[in-house]
């Protein structure tokens, strides 16, 4: 007899999204791997005590550093990739049905520290990423393909990678939504 699969959504489930993340997963490997509480001191003199809690800093560092090693150069793809992905959604903390940050907090964290500051900080998380030996080479796309680009020696390794860093945050920062003239009216409405 010919079998037939029927799709129905259970309405409760049991599911724990570790269980399913490969103990050998690059991103659960990184989660184990990296320190980001580093970020909470160095950040905190940007927010203040009241009002609405803003994005996670180290949320914001591991979207950006998501971006950069799946060579996804805006914030909506970023925002994107990591909803459709398990193992991404491991490593920033979040669970299945989980909402992510809206993309536009990406760009707008992005503003908040400045430009030189959020290069300085992806640095240094890259800079672990090279430590640790999670990363080895520049960023190199060939129809969607990661190649490792680097050829040359250890030394000039972490210097290739640092560098890319600030093309990627440029690259980020020119792939930036222009704002809507409604935004644009209601912040000087705000500012007046």
């Amino acid at each position: 007899m010919q079998g037939r699969k029927t799709y129905q959504e259970k309405l409760f489930i049991q599911f724990q999204l570790s269980d399913y993340v490969p103990v050998d997963n690059f991103y659960r490997r990184l989660k184990e791997t990296l320190d980001f509480e580093f970020l909470y001191a160095t950040t905190s003199k940007y927010y203040g005590s009241e009002g609405q809690k803003s994005i996670d800093p180290v949320v914001f560092m591991k979207l950006v550093l998501v971006g950069y090693l799946e060579n996804l150069n805006s914030d909506r793809r970023i925002i994107s990739t990591a909803g459709m992905r398990m193992d991404i959604l491991y490593f920033l903390g979040y669970d299945l049905g989980e909402e992510l940050p809206w993309h536009s907090t990406l760009s707008r964290t992005r503003q908040l520290y400045g430009q030189e500051v959020f290069c300085e900080l992806f640095k240094r998380v890259l800079g672990q990423c090279i430590e640790k030996g999670m990363i080895s080479g520049r960023r190199q796309a060939v129809d969607g393909v990661y190649v490792k680009a680097n050829a040359s020696l250890d030394s000039m390794v972490q210097k290739d990678i640092l560098e890319d860093a600030e093309n990627y945050a440029r690259e980020l920062k020119e792939n930036e939504e222009s704002p809507s003239p409604r935004s644009v009216e209601m912040k000087k409405t705000k500012d007046r």
